[in-house]
């Protein structure tokens, strides 16, 4: 099977001396998955965060956000249209629900909307099957963490061989499994196994999210099962150790721990470990599409900058 590349061309070259002002973006959702983006948005000089929003004045995302010294408000999208200046990029990390009244509100602006829910409303974008730049649109959606991390190796098999079925069986630990998660189980099932078929060109596909109580909890895995005619296991582990080498460019916490050729069977076994201030080690899940989405953040500083709409600064490391 040949599936047609969906790699989006890199963002312009900024020279190192002039690197584009950090663009002003907002945080919507404090649960962790928030905690950590602000974290790693902190840690970005290309990327300056103006607002962090949430429903809840006492929670802890709100509380770290503004122990970092960044603004907070209890308010919501209502904070985020209210402020008197505009953001040029919008993380979502509240719910797929939200999601859709958040696009609504914020369609009208000029503002990225980088989704972290599984609403399905944006373009996809998955770093080393679309490129390193978010895509012409103002609504870039992340699909899920399982997504995130099954399909950069689903994408890679069914380029290279002939591949008849795909599934990923995702597992998180039960403790980062917040309650945005739980209420989107169907949309999280529905929207990455739409993402496998999207991605790969495969038909017969299947997505499998497992919430494990295990303890000490489990570190965040997902396994790629695949249907391949006439298996090469030697091309099989080429194919899946540069695709890996890939992904470790924005998540290094991604390893291959295992990948098993049984006649025409195939499963790879991934592992994610989270790198991160926030995050404890096993929640991998939110570590990889945080990253992800901090990356189109950064490419779409950087387009901004190389199209004059960003005044361009000296970069400065904090």
């Amino acid at each position: 099977m040949t599936v047609p590349s969906q790699r989006m061309p890199d963002a312009p070259a900024v020279e190192p001396d002039a690197a584009p002002r950090p663009a002003r973006v907002a945080v919507i959702g404090t649960g962790v998955i928030g905690q950590d983006l602000v974290g790693k948005i902190h840690r970005s000089p290309l990327l300056e965060c103006a607002l962090v929003a949430g429903r809840n004045p006492e929670s802890a995302g709100l509380r770290h956000a503004a122990d970092l010294g960044y603004p907070t408000n209890a308010e919501g999208i209502a904070a985020v249209l209210a402020d008197t200046e505009p953001f040029d990029v919008v993380f979502d990390a509240t719910n797929a629900m939200a999601h859709t009244e958040h696009w609504r509100l914020l369609q009208p602006t000029d503002t990225l909307l980088v989704d972290l829910t599984p609403s399905r409303v944006g373009q996809m974008v998955v770093p080393t099957v679309t490129g390193t730049r978010a895509p012409d649109v103002r609504n870039v959606s992340l699909i899920s963490c399982g997504g995130q991390a099954s399909i950069p190796i689903a994408h890679a098999l069914a380029a290279r061989f002939s591949v008849a079925y795909l599934e990923a069986v995702s597992t998180v630990a039960s403790t980062i499994a917040g309650r945005a998660t739980r209420l989107n189980l169907d949309e999280y099932v529905a929207t990455t196994q739409h993402a496998l078929t999207a991605f790969s060109g495969v038909r017969d596909t299947k997505a499998i999210l497992n919430i494990s109580p295990a303890v000490p909890p489990a570190t965040f895995r997902t396994a790629v099962h695949a249907v391949i005619q006439d298996a090469d296991p030697d091309a099989i582990r080429a194919v899946v150790a540069d695709t890996a080498e890939e992904v470790r460019a924005f998540a290094p916490g991604y390893e291959i721990i295992a990948c098993s050729v049984a006649g025409d069977r195939v499963v790879v076994s991934v592992e994610v470990a989270a790198v991160s201030a926030v995050l404890p080690r096993y929640a991998g899940n939110l570590d990889i599409i945080n990253s992800a989405a901090v990356m189109v953040a950064e490419q779409h500083a950087a387009r901004l900058a190389a199209t004059g709409r960003v005044r361009p600064v000296r970069m400065e490391a904090r």
